[in-house]
């Protein structure tokens, strides 16, 4: 049965996951009828709080846990009825850093290509290699290298059977500033030739910056999926905080229409939606108040804003 191009690389259809209980335990419904449409070429965001129900979802993707209900395609190959080929379009990035510490880089993504049944004269494993800024550890130990080396190595992994379809989870959990730089590098030159990633992260500012679309789940269900940038416009929310020259005791009444809060005497914070109220009708008004201004600063609303909005939580770790 050929694949259904519809210009999606992940489709669902009302996905249903229930745990089995036991004795001490109810059965537990990770997932609850969430359609998804993730479209080809995207960088796609995967958020949401602990337990929400996003490992679930993955591992349903990789033929790993079994659905309860519902359909689920990998670029147009539905997952049961043609998991072969289904399985050959995804390649997943775990948490876990599996890797065997005896095997050359090199050596790993051969074994790997022979797992997936790619032909010797097709395997890629220099060229993705180089694409994860490995070939100089091509043949040394993986016991020997960085933690941010095998982060990589576990992308070049995923990638010996050229999945359409990248799954990251958590790539980045654990490592440092100047190493997740390194892999998102890699990363996106990978979403540059044409894969489609999708990413699974607790660092909001990371999905912000890498994806032009997020979805967000709570408690199994969907509750938010679009464009990033869309996604950020619904809050329409932005903070200034003005630092003056000299004390004041009160706010102005110039100022009150506002409703700035006063803090430590100098210092005026607004709070207030751009898309109603623009920055410069404050200035104006702090302008025509005679008030002289030492410093200033802005913050626009952000993916963390969004995600404590729309979970009525803390936002992740």
């Amino acid at each position: 049965m050929p694949a259904i191009d519809n210009g999606f690389a992940v489709e669902t259809f009302d996905l249903c996951k229930t745990y089995a209980g036991d004795g001490q335990n109810p059965p537990k419904q990770a997932l609850k009828d969430v359609s998804l449409q993730i479209p080809r070429g995207s960088f796609f965001g995967l958020l949401g709080p602990n337990g929400a129900g996003k490992s679930t979802l993955i591992n349903i993707l990789a033929g790993l846990v079994v659905k309860t209900s519902g359909q689920a395609q990998i670029c147009g190959y539905d997952i049961e009825k043609q998991m072969r080929s289904a399985r050959r379009a995804i390649g997943v990035v775990p948490q876990e850093l599996n890797i065997d510490p005896f095997f050359t880089p090199r050596e790993m993504l051969e074994v790997q290509a022979g797992l997936y049944g790619v032909p010797r004269d097709e395997r890629r494993s220099d060229e993705i290699l180089e694409l994860v800024q490995l070939s100089d550890k091509a043949m040394a130990y993986s016991r020997t290298l960085s933690g941010g080396m095998r982060r990589r190595l576990l992308v070049a992994k995923a990638m010996v059977h050229s999945p359409e379809v990248l799954v990251l989870d958590e790539p980045t959990a654990g490592v440092d500033i100047d190493l997740r730089r390194r892999l998102w590098v890699s990363v996106r030159e990978l979403n540059r030739r044409g894969t489609t990633i999708l990413l699974t992260t607790h660092y909001l500012e990371e999905a912000q910056a890498l994806c032009d679309r997020i979805g967000i789940i709570d408690e199994g269900a969907l509750i938010a999926c679009e464009s990033t940038e869309s996604l950020l416009r619904k809050l329409d929310a932005k903070e200034m905080t003005v630092t003056l020259a000299t004390d004041l005791e009160a706010v102005p009444g110039a100022l009150e229409p506002f409703g700035p809060e006063l803090e430590n005497g100098r210092r005026l914070i607004f709070r207030f939606p751009p898309s109603k109220t623009p920055s410069g009708q404050i200035l104006s008004a702090l302008r025509d108040a005679g008030l002289e201004v030492m410093d200033l600063s802005t913050r626009e609303a952000d993916l963390q804003d969004i995600f404590l909005r729309l979970t009525n939580r803390a936002a992740p770790d």
